[in-house]
């Protein structure tokens, strides 16, 4: 209870606290089962108006844990105070009016939108649902939003189809959705990551820019650590269900203490050639329902010693605001 009561009050200054956050999923039937340890103990804090850079490979529990911040999912442990509410177990009625306040840009724009309805129409549903505004006024909003992501002259756009748009100007809209109920919170899901690499910038450029002008707190989900610190302050490494590396993003680039970390900056050339260790990992992400014992990384790090293949390390404070989970950081 009092631990309860000491992360509420934590929260107030925040407008996202997750605490010891954990998502486990079970595959099979009758017989043998897996548990996917998706999320496997994540904390982090996000300031009003802070974007966090979350990165790492497929398969490390980053789309998991937005959807676990949007409540998409519910946590199998842990717990995520949104402005000062617990939202981790709130049923979906009480959920609603929390969630125009918080949205999500998915990675798939095609997937999200259904393809017998035109965009103002599915534009205006969520406006509608949430009982915001009459229809004349929610149709003037959706093309406010249009116009705002650069789809001009927007009653043109309001009137197409989803197959009548570009990816990248599907994804635009994918964005005026996403903003049109004015969310404090969004959770942008490799919003870049199937845009043909001419448009990622301006889609890029895009969010910043409405991040800036609506001061929205916003997790931007990538496997790519250039592309984070184009848009984030703050950036966390996550492998296998967990943060190694967390801190400002131009500390996390300039200067990784984990292997992990500067394994990801290797592989990247135009960041590679900073002066840092370069890192060669072995192998591929393990099955997340076979995490090896000690470190999770250490069947790849080539600095692995015994107590890494002991010994799992927690996440330490190696700079101010600036954590490693590493027993031998390598700066």
């Amino acid at each position: 209870m009092a631990r309860r009561e000491e992360a509420l009050a934590m929260s107030r200054d925040k407008l996202l606290v997750v605490d010891n956050v954990k998502k486990y999923f079970i595959q099979g039937g009758i017989g043998a089962k897996r548990v996917i340890r998706a999320v496997d103990g994540v904390s982090l804090e996000l300031d009003r108006g802070e974007t966090i850079g979350l990165v790492g490979e497929s398969g490390s529990g980053k789309s998991t844990l937005g959807r676990l911040v949007l409540r998409v999912y519910r946590p199998t442990s842990g717990r995520i105070i949104f402005d000062g509410v617990d939202i981790t177990k709130l049923s979906e009625s009480k959920l609603r009016p929390m969630r125009r306040r918080m949205q999500l840009v998915p990675q798939d724009p095609y997937a999200s939108f259904n393809p017998l309805h035109t965009i103002g129409e599915q534009l205006l549903e969520p406006i509608i649902v949430h009982r915001i505004e009459g229809r004349r006024e929610a149709r003037e909003k959706v093309l406010a939003a249009l116009e705002e992501v650069g789809l001009v002259p927007a009653e043109e756009f309001y009137t197409r189809y989803p197959y009548q748009l570009s990816g990248g100007q599907l994804q635009r809209a994918a964005i005026a959705r996403a903003i049109l109920l004015g969310p404090e919170l969004l959770v942008a899901d490799e919003p870049t990551s199937s845009l043909d690499v001419s448009i990622r910038a301006s889609i890029l450029d895009l969010l910043r820019s409405i991040q800036i002008k609506r001061k929205m707190t916003t997790i931007f989900i990538t496997h790519d650590l250039a592309t984070a610190k184009l848009v984030s302050n703050k950036i966390a490494v996550m492998y296998l269900g967990k943060i190694v590396e967390i801190g400002p993003s131009s500390e996390v680039l300039s200067k990784p203490y984990h292997p992990y970390t500067a394994a990801l900056l290797t592989a990247i050339p135009r960041l590679s050639r900073r002066k840092t260790i370069s890192v060669e990992l072995r192998g591929e992400i393990p099955d997340p329902s076979q995490i090896p014992t000690g470190c999770r990384l250490h069947p790849r790090c080539p600095f692995a010693r015994d107590k890494c293949r002991r010994e799992e390390p927690e996440l330490v404070d190696v700079e101010k605001n600036h954590r490693v989970s590493c027993f031998f950081p390598i700066s």
